[in-house]
């Protein structure tokens, strides 16, 4: 039985640490089902790799604390899709929760070079996502007060107050939380990041889980 999404963006947290255990396949076809619809929704590349026990076994991997990570994400697609990377992969993210895997945004701490990479013409590799079944479900992180992270002039709608908590939850590099939200007087929404590791990416992740929180449609303002 599938967690209902919302329940699934509260319990999510970052996971390093997995069981030496193989996704199971009924699982494994849901995923790689989820991740079809993506790709064709996003135009990007996601592909997931099972029981691959290398790209994880460096010094870096070892630093970022990775343990028994034989299952990850690749991302690639066109260049400047950064902040679609963050939103489409954190759609994935989120699924992965709901049918009972854990997962974690992996910017550097793998080893490229033991990753079998096909990019095919004018595609980039942008970076990947680990998952599997998690020794432990992770824990929450703290978080920045929602006054520094979003602008709305007068009484803040309960709308936009649900979209910024959804928001205050979703991952970001070394946990910067560098974005900042405004409703403007035309009911558009701002979304803006600030530079720093894999901000353009963040401000996808954040943008969707605004939109969870939200429950409306989001005019985004166009920047």
């Amino acid at each position: 039985m599938e967690l209902e999404i919302d329940k699934a963006v509260v319990k999510r947290h970052s996971v390093r640490q997995y069981q030496d255990r193989e996704i199971e396949k009924d699982l494994a076809d849901k995923l790689n089902e989820f991740i079809k619809a993506i790709n064709l929704e996003s135009g990007l590349s996601f592909e997931l790799v099972l029981n691959e026990k290398t790209a994880f076994t460096g010094p870096l991997a070892h630093y970022g604390k990775f343990e028994h990570c034989y299952n990850y994400i690749i991302i690639k697609g066109p260049a400047k899709r950064e902040e679609d990377v963050g939103y489409y992969g954190e759609k994935i993210v989120i699924y992965a929760q709901q049918i009972g895997l854990n997962t974690c945004w992996v910017a550097l701490t793998y080893s490229k070079g033991k990753l079998n990479l096909r990019l095919e013409k004018g595609e980039k590799f942008y970076l990947l996502i680990s998952i599997g079944y998690g020794r432990h479900r992770g824990l929450p992180r703290k978080s920045k007060p929602m006054e520094d992270l979003c602008r709305v002039n007068g009484e803040m709608p309960e709308w936009f107050k649900n979209g910024m908590d959804f928001a205050m939850r979703a991952p970001t590099a070394i946990n910067q939380q560098r974005f900042m939200i405004t409703l403007l007087e035309n009911g558009e929404v701002e979304a803006k990041s600030f530079f720093g590791p894999c901000h353009k990416i963040d401000l996808g992740i954040v943008k969707y889980h605004f939109e969870l929180g939200a429950k409306i449609p989001i005019k985004w303002k166009k920047v």
